[in-house]
């Protein structure tokens, strides 16, 4: 399996620290808010990573923190906490905003059907975690204190900014240039960074006592930290999305091999931008968007899901609404030949075992692992299934035999073990409501009749009343749900 390594910035072979064994950290959302369908993107690939692993035979451990104290609404360390901005704005307390938040990321999961992550820390569930990293850099002469907090001195570590390809100097010009950073007032460097932030008088909920002061830890810290207390202090992966790779990304290797004197991860795998419209998503220009909203715009998680595949992931992907409505298409498409597989498989006639079929599907099935393990070349993989897909229609068409419908069938079941898409969800079909299979049957008169009029009209009955789409094929009409 080959993935690029933005540590290394190349495609590598994938070998984990372990045999069979991977251990993959991905950043977890801040729950201060409901998340957006850009950082849902962050978490489909990494299911995607994840699923191609396990079909490669790894056992993957699998990290996804909860930020539910310590992000600050500037990367670099300044403002506000974003949960304490967001608490203030509702009136509730710190706990209730993280609580409610968090049900609504886990709820957003299970909508996708991705695979729940073994571990889900929380970061206020490990500030003791935290303070002895903290105590470990310190004992180091890493830190500095200044009248805010705790402060990490960047130029004290000598690759800091190899994640970039860039020197100490040339990341600090990088990021003072590009406006993505501002100095905090009496740090040593630019891209120094607190361990542990000093609280103010009026913020008394989710503080605590230590040596360092009254506060609450760092964001950058508690990665760190919580990673390496699950997955060791030397681990195989860690995920997340382009906008933590000069900042967040970079200030984690720097106190995790500070402390350790280790390797901290082998293997960074960042996902790109997802825009909306062409544009940045943006509360000023209106386009912001759950997946809840979707959802209550007509559409299924699944199509958005596939939408996000249809893209590599190191490639920006333009969410549109037409692109809803194409993929929303694509995958009915998809379901409605798993149905009609799924019953050609059961009831379908006995003879010829459809050999090229069955060779085609096994073939088309090798290659887009093959991509799969091509860094998660989506695209391509995608083309493979709509091979196989465009197929098994002809094959259909023709009159498959139950042995070739099997094999198509499972070929597109062991795919989705990676796409995870529920094409298994279609290989059993409902019952038919007595009401609507009184009307299949009077539209297969009128059609055979030639009355295509009233053919027509009885199958939009049948959507609008019962949510099912009748086709013609040559045994006669196939319905499924629309």
């Amino acid at each position: 399996m080959q993935i690029y390594n933005t540590l290394t910035h190349k495609k590598e072979q994938f070998k984990s620290i372990k045999e069979g064994a991977a251990g993959m950290y991905s950043c977890g959302p801040t729950v201060y808010n409901f998340a957006h369908i850009g950082n849902m993107r962050s978490y489909i690939f990494a299911d995607l990573l994840k699923r191609t692993l396990m079909h490669n035979g790894y056992t993957v451990k699998h990290v996804i923190n909860i930020t539910d104290v310590g992000h600050l609404v500037s990367d670099a360390n300044l403002g506000e906490d974003k949960m304490r901005v967001t608490a203030q704005h509702e009136h509730k307390s710190l706990n209730e905003i993280a609580k409610f938040y968090t049900k609504e990321f886990m709820e957003d999961i299970k909508k996708l059907k991705l695979i729940m992550p073994d571990i889900m820390p929380k970061a206020s569930e490990h500030v003791d975690v935290m303070l002895k990293l903290i105590d470990t850099l310190d004992s180091k002469g890493y830190l500095y204190s200044i009248k805010t907090g705790v402060y990490f001195d960047t130029s004290k570590f000598k690759d800091y900014g190899a994640l970039m390809g860039l020197s100490f100097k040339e990341l600090n010009d990088y990021l003072i240039s590009g406006a993505r950073i501002e100095r905090a007032s009496g740090t040593k460097n630019t891209t120094d960074f607190a361990v542990w932030r000093l609280s103010k008088p009026e913020e008394t909920e989710m503080v605590w006592d230590t040596k360092y002061g009254k506060g609450f830890p760092g964001w950058h810290i508690e990665c760190s930290a919580m990673s390496m207390m699950y997955l060791g202090e030397h681990f195989d992966l860690h995920t997340g999305g382009i906008d933590h790779l000069p900042i967040h990304h970079t200030n984690e290797i720097a106190q995790s091999e500070a402390a350790t004197g280790k390797k901290f991860v082998n293997y960074w795998l960042h996902h790109e931008h997802l825009q909306v419209n062409g544009k940045k998503m943006s509360k000023s220009l209106g386009n912001v968007y759950r997946l809840q909203d979707i959802i209550e715009k007509g559409y299924s998680a699944n199509a958005f899901k596939y939408l996000i595949e249809s893209a590599h992931y190191r490639t920006q992907l333009n969410f549109t609404f037409d692109g809803m409505d194409g993929a929303e298409k694509t995958i009915d498409g998809i379901y409605s030949i798993i149905e009609r597989l799924a019953e050609v498989s059961r009831t379908g006639r006995q003879g010829p075992k459809d050999s090229k079929l069955i060779e085609d599907a096994s073939k088309i099935k090798d290659e887009f692992f093959k991509y799969m393990n091509d860094d998660l070349n989506t695209p391509l993989a995608l083309s493979k299934l709509h091979n196989l897909i465009g197929e098994a229609n002809k094959a259909y068409d023709k009159g498959m035999s139950r042995e070739g419908a099997a094999a198509v069938l499972q070929a597109l079941l062991e795919i989705d073990t990676v796409l995870g898409l529920e094409f298994d969800k279609h290989t059993q079909k409902e019952a038919l409501p007595e009401g609507a299979k009184q009307l299949i049957e009077e539209r297969e008169g009128f059609r055979l009749a030639k009355n295509f009029k009233e053919a027509d009209l009885i199958r939009k009955k049948l959507h609008d009343e019962y949510g099912i789409t009748v086709e013609d094929g040559e045994r006669g009409p196939v319905w499924h749900k629309a």
